[in-house]
């Protein structure tokens, strides 16, 4: 068992540092817009989840078999759609005309303010480097242990779901200054 500290950390950094890819969109942003923000959010939560899903459908997969994890599955997205359906959403129980116009009779914006978005953006940060922080010591354990495909392998997976991750942060952040 060779322990290569220093290839430890270069393939730590190079995963972590993958965010930083996916805050690069941010600077194609030519026009700003809240469809255009949830676009992104929709296209990075989207990844995120199917990557999460992926993962754990072929170990289910390799545990109760194709049929039974595939069931599951879509039973699962049924189950949700549902819970979607049944409980009522706070947005839907507002009214309109009470929330129409402020206290001077000045008819409201119906888009998030900018502060908003900036603390979702920040808050977003706060969750996705405590998140990191084990994925950080998994790559580095793995690459340290001596199996370098190992290592690698952990890299790559971590660095493909910190790409969108980055545009999580980024985009409503850069949206909201």
């Amino acid at each position: 068992m060779d322990i290569n500290i220093g290839f430890a950390l270069l393939l730590t950094t190079l995963a972590g540092l993958s965010t930083g890819i996916g805050s690069l969109i941010a600077l194609f942003i030519r026009k700003l817009n809240t469809s255009y923000l949830s676009f992104l959010l929709g296209i990075s939560a989207g990844v995120m989840v199917y990557i999460s899903f992926t993962e754990l459908l072929g170990t289910a997969i390799d545990d109760v078999g194709l049929l039974k994890a595939n069931i599951a599955f879509f039973v699962g997205i049924v189950v949700f759609a549902l819970i979607d359906i049944l409980v009522p959403h706070s947005y839907e129980e507002e009214s309109a005309e009470d929330h129409n116009f402020d206290l001077l009779g000045n008819k409201k914006k119906k888009t998030p303010s900018m502060s908003a978005i900036k603390r979702g953006g920040i808050f977003i940060a706060i969750g996705i480097a405590i998140h990191n922080f084990p994925e950080g010591l998994i790559t580095f354990s793995a690459a340290a242990t001596g199996d370098v495909s190992l290592g690698v392998l952990i890299a790559v997976a971590v660095a493909l779901h910190n790409i969108p991750e980055g545009i999580a942060v980024s985009v409503p952040i850069l949206y909201s200054t």
